[in-house]
């Protein structure tokens, strides 16, 4: 039986422990992040596809270029700096929120015509993922919480499309952004 389940989830399962890695050792500040989560990238994009959630499925091959980014951007930091600093986000960025949120209704509105399943939720969630992930990338304390709202969200699309692995692991996401927002404002405030 746990053998049978482990051959038809396999994929899913090598999803959620790079995913689990790859974001802990972000909370920590690690540089290893950026490799492990290209990983997850990867399956989670097949994952995504099979799944029919065509926006999660694009939001992969974002996060494959925002993995690249991250990586480049860190250490280009660390050498320069000599650790991951931590940087305050600019007041101009807050404009991208309202952006965001009318991108994923234009999005939502093309996913409807190619019959995703769950099209606007769906496209929001990977407008503001793509915010968060840059957020990240750039070193700003910010991503966290906006992460924790996105994963909050994402459990109940995972449960709906049946994908319970998948919705365990963003419950398990969420709790991780929780330690790396406290640890990100411990950073930020120690100026580090």
């Amino acid at each position: 039986m746990l053998v049978n389940w482990l051959l038809e989830n396999w994929l899913e399962l090598s999803g959620v422990l790079t995913t689990i890695l790859g974001i802990w050792l972000t909370t920590r500040r690690n540089i290893l992040c950026w490799p492990i989560t290209l990983v997850s990238d990867l399956v989670y994009l097949a994952v995504f596809y099979q799944a029919r959630l065509y926006s999660d499925s694009l939001l992969q091959i974002f996060f494959i270029g925002f993995t690249l980014y991250g990586w480049w951007y860190w250490h280009r930091g660390l050498a320069a700096e000599g650790s991951i600093r931590i940087h305050p986000l600019p007041r101009r960025q807050l404009l991208l929120i309202p952006a965001t949120a009318a991108l994923g209704l234009l999005w939502g509105l093309l996913m409807l015509r190619l019959h995703a399943a769950l099209p606007f939720l769906d496209a929001q969630l990977m407008f503001f993922s793509l915010l968060a992930s840059w957020w990240q990338a750039r070193k700003n304390t910010i991503n966290w919480p906006l992460w924790i709202l996105v994963n909050l969200i994402y459990i109940g699309e995972y449960l709906y499309k049946g994908l319970a692995l998948t919705s365990i692991l963003y419950a398990g996401l969420a709790l991780l952004a929780v330690l790396g927002w406290r640890d990100w404002r411990h950073a930020e405030t120690a100026g580090g």
